[in-house]
């Protein structure tokens, strides 16, 4: 078991005052990030964007305040953001809750640099999660490995097979994975703390339930986590910091 506090420790102390702000990407970062959070000192997390980068080209970052995703969302978010992405990948229109499909649960399997950041064996994760949800449903269930970028991307996203295989639920740790299949209009659980803790379900034995959150309140989610993230003359221009501060984008 990983001791987050002594390997936190063990860091080389900064040489700036513990109230100035670092920013780091990735979550390869894991033991700054535990360091900063442990220590108090605030940090800027960047990582891809949330949603439009299932082209072949990343365009967005997401740049999280003191967290490696946000995970608490303010209401009423303007719509302008998330308008925009649209207007730039056409395929992120939201049209709303699919009508319930009868196919199988889609289980996306969390990659190495989450598994390393909570402490995750993959293969326990999966063989524990594939028991669990055995209890409670009798549906096959489809193992989806996180694979790289091009498998994740176009024709092959989470999106694409929810609607080639009636994909009833979709389960992951962490992955866009669920907000991907919410998007398209399929329910979804997570087991992490993750962008969509407010609109996913939590606890398999409510799998066959498989509740899909309201509308409206997922819509507010998109615009939400549009202005969450930024292309990179954002960033460099200052535009996401001052957003970020400005808006109080955090939790």
């Amino acid at each position: 078991m990983i001791d987050r506090k002594e390997i936190s420790s063990k860091i080389t102390e900064s040489p700036w005052p513990n109230d100035i702000p670092i920013a780091f990407r990735s979550m390869t970062k894991r033991k700054e990030i535990w360091k900063c959070w442990d220590t108090g000192r605030p940090f800027y997390y960047i990582d891809n964007g949330y949603m439009g980068n299932l082209m072949k080209k990343k365009h967005f970052y997401r740049v999280v305040k003191n967290n490696i995703q946000h995970t608490k969302i303010k209401p009423d978010m303007p719509s302008d953001r998330f308008t925009a992405l649209c207007q730039f990948a056409p395929y992120m229109n939201y049209y709303g809750k699919k009508p319930r499909q009868n196919g199988p649960i889609l289980l996306v399997t969390p990659s190495e640099k989450p598994c390393q950041f909570y402490n995750l064996d993959k293969e326990t994760w999966l063989k524990e999660t594939v028991a669990e949800l055995k209890k409670y449903t009798d549906r096959p269930i489809v193992i989806r490995e996180k694979g790289l970028r091009p498998a994740r991307i176009k024709d092959n996203s989470v999106a694409a097979q929810c609607a080639k295989d009636q994909i009833f639920a979709v389960v992951t740790y962490q992955s866009m994975a669920a907000l991907e299949a919410l998007h398209y209009g399929i329910p979804a659980f997570t087991m992490a703390p993750s962008c969509v803790d407010s609109v996913v379900g939590k606890d398999l034995s409510k799998i066959e339930e498989a509740h899909y959150p309201d509308e409206n309140q997922f819509k507010n989610l998109l615009n939400y986590l549009a202005y969450c993230q930024y292309n990179l003359d954002e960033i460099n221009r200052g535009v996401a910091l001052s957003m970020i501060e400005e808006m109080k984008l955090y939790d």
